[in-house]
């Protein structure tokens, strides 16, 4: 993350924006030094500044120096969505980057996700897809939570389902949020961690 320094905090700001082509509103910024000077002169602010376009670079450069390593051609497209940072992934063993159950995909997020949090000092929702297979795994576990949780209202018996990942958890959170009777809850540690759709008289 690049530094600026200047006068001020707002010229900063301004300099950055006009530099990277965006409104100062787009900017996220962290003071790393003020000096106050002396009777007006000599002070000076620095800060380190960042847009939205800059996280989505720090991505595919990542992913890029990522299969650089490992000696594999890979096709990388970051495209910016409601202020998330969605990744495009077409490589030579997809399956394999893949792996079962999505298991291996599911690692390669955790560990982009993981760097550039750190390096921006902020969290972010990214998303690594390969060839649409976590849209299509996000439709399939939504279409099955929604069966569930049908038979859930009509029997009043609470249905634990198969453990699966933070995101797919989370997609099926949403999708049944505003089902009629019925809550959601994540029970269980780490690979076992799994949903449980839940009866309830108060839900809305």
């Amino acid at each position: 993350m690049k530094t600026y320094s200047a006068k001020t905090l707002d010229e900063l700001l301004e300099n950055v924006a006009s530099e990277k082509g965006v409104d100062v509103e787009e900017l996220t910024y962290f003071v790393t030094e003020e000096k106050s000077g002396f009777l007006g002169f000599g002070s000076s602010v620095s800060a380190q500044v960042y847009a939205q376009d800059d996280v989505a670079e720090f991505i595919e450069d990542y992913l890029i120096k990522f299969f650089s390593n490992l000696n594999m051609q890979a096709s990388i497209q970051v495209s910016i969505q409601d202020n998330r940072f969605l990744v495009d992934l077409d490589a030579e063993n997809n399956a394999i980057l893949i792996g079962r159950g999505g298991q291996s995909l599911h690692g390669l997020n955790q560990v982009v996700r993981a760097a550039t949090n750190a390096h921006f000092k902020h969290r972010f929702y990214t998303l690594v897809d390969i060839n649409n297979y976590k849209q299509d795994r996000y439709s399939k576990v939504k279409s099955m939570a929604r069966r569930i949780a049908k038979n859930v209202q009509r029997t009043k018996i609470d249905a634990t389902l198969d453990p699966m990942p933070n995101d797919e958890r989370k997609a099926v959170h949403q999708e049944l949020s505003n089902y009629k009777n019925i809550k959601t809850e994540s029970v269980g540690d780490g690979q076992n961690r799994r949903l449980v759709i839940k009866y309830s008289k108060q839900s809305s």
